[in-house]
């Protein structure tokens, strides 16, 4: 069976170890910390233009919640002609009503766009704090997504492994079912055989530590939690044992 390994990246230098360690897809986003917002353009062009593995976008404007208003819609659409304009495959989002249920409306309306400029469109992980996931994904097919990126409503794939395999069924081959959240080496395995998807996601985080000579200044250039001395990137290594296992 072939299985796809798609790898969310947040940086142009994280490329070339995600496709070395044998992805077969690329997520393209910006702050990975925040779950991935929206890639710069010039981030998508040079990806485009460098990766051997098909690109999707994630198309969301800010941190926090899905309930996005009319202006944040109009981003989105802006977003998704840079992706176009890139060269890009496809996009991710999701969108969601007050009751956190599927917005029908934007998602058509953002979803029906896409699809006029030659993208497709994977619904992400909004669909893990719908109210409903089995209704959530009756509307996420109408609509003609081609993907649901998921950990099944709970903190990482692994623990939501029940609802990803009741999706698995609901879908029937109408829709890819795609595990996301803590995959790894140690647990890939189990989740594939458990709920019968043929795609996972994963980021492969570590870091390395900055080439610039320390100085003696104290500033920092967000929260001071946040070592700006080690600059976040994918492991090779963990990428590739993930994808040695799905060979």
């Amino acid at each position: 069976m072939n299985y796809q390994l798609e790898v969310c990246i947040d940086n142009i230098e994280s490329l070339q170890y995600a496709l070395a360690g044998g992805a077969t897809r690329i997520e393209l986003c910006s702050s990975l910390d925040l779950g991935g917002l929206t890639p710069s353009f010039g981030f998508m062009r040079l990806a485009s233009n460098l990766s051997s593995a098909p690109i999707y976008a994630m198309i969301r404007p800010r941190q926090g919640d899905f309930l996005y208003v009319p202006s944040e819609i109009e981003q989105m659409m802006w977003d998704i002609e840079s992706a176009a304009k890139a060269g890009l495959t496809g996009v991710v989002l999701g969108v969601l009503t007050e009751d956190s249920d599927v917005n029908k409306h934007a998602l058509k309306i953002l979803v029906d766009y896409a699809h006029s400029l030659s993208l497709n469109v994977t619904f992400h992980r909004a669909i893990d704090v719908c109210r409903d996931y089995r209704q959530a994904m009756e509307t996420i097919i109408e609509l003609g997504c081609e993907r649901v990126l998921t950990s099944g409503q709970a903190s990482s794939a692994e623990k939501g492994i029940a609802a990803i395999k009741e999706m698995v069924t609901i879908a029937n081959g109408r829709i890819a079912i795609m595990a996301g959240a803590g995959v790894n080496a140690g647990n890939v395995r189990a989740i594939i055989e458990q709920t019968g998807v043929q795609e996972v996601h994963m980021s492969g985080k570590t870091s390395r530590p900055s080439k610039m000579k320390p100085t003696a200044q104290e500033a920092y250039m967000g929260n001071e939690e946040c070592d700006d001395s080690l600059i976040p990137i994918t492991s090779t290594a963990a990428i590739e044992a993930v994808a040695h296992l799905l060979r």
